[in-house]
């Protein structure tokens, strides 16, 4: 049931994405934020119901398997997306996208997650599926096991870890790319999934995790979206 909730998702959003071009191609601004938007609804989305099945047996096998599967699944269904403000930051940097519309991509990503939670929250009402038993109970899931200091260290790792190897295959054909960028996400998750979700991402941080914020928003910010952050300007000075 969780699997077919996901494919739902992503045949939705692709039908949305192909709209939304179709009718507003007069309005650039307006296009690009839904579909930025409607993008990142998918990643937070699936990724939401992604967390849920980490437990499934065996473990982590199934959890690892579905997180390269959906990786290479975004990969291919959005192009021309970043779904992440951090990579947002990259053409805003480097003069090829302007402060507003870069800002306009970030504020869909951030919007996006916010919709996302709450659309994943009442799917979860219904307990369609096992995994959806309590899962609204659960409140801020903690995905920090380890001290803030090292939380902060292996977040900002993985995001220079990330961002560099981007760059690096950007010459490589799209098809053969989103499997090596998959398979580096995949092997990040099982290193340091454990320890600190290995998210990377602060749009996605904050849609799976929001109550944390709400609790912890100085020490969540500095590890979900400071270090990341971070980690892309250190590539940006090096690089």
């Amino acid at each position: 049931t969780s699997l077919l909730l996901m494919a739902g998702i992503v045949v939705a959003v692709g039908l949305c994405r192909r709209l939304t071009r179709r009718q507003l191609r007069s309005h650039p601004r307006l296009c690009t934020f839904l579909l930025e938007m409607f993008s990142t609804f998918q990643i937070c989305a699936c990724t939401n119901e992604l967390c849920l099945l980490g437990s499934t047996e065996p473990k982590p096998h199934t959890g690892l398997t579905l997180t390269y599967g959906f990786t290479v699944l975004h990969g291919l269904t959005l192009p021309g997306s970043t779904c992440n403000p951090c990579g947002t930051l990259q053409p805003m940097w480097g003069g090829g996208t302007s402060v507003k519309m870069g800002g306009l991509k970030i504020g869909a990503q951030f919007v996006a997650a916010v919709l996302a939670r709450v659309f994943m929250h009442l799917l979860w009402r219904l307990e369609m599926a096992e995994p959806h038993f309590g899962a609204l109970s659960q409140g801020c899931g903690n995905p920090m096991q380890t001290t803030e200091t090292q939380a902060f260290c292996i977040e900002l790792l993985f995001s220079v870890v990330f961002q560099l190897t981007v760059l690096r295959v950007e010459s490589i054909n799209p098809k053969y790319r989103v499997h090596l960028i998959a398979l580096l996400i995949t092997m990040l998750v099982y290193a340091g999934g454990n320890l600190t979700g290995a998210i990377f991402n602060p749009a996605l941080a904050f849609s799976l995790h929001p109550n944390c914020f709400y609790d912890k928003f100085w020490s969540y910010s500095l590890v979900y979206w400071i270090a990341p952050s971070l980690g892309k300007f250190s590539i940006f000075y090096v690089f």
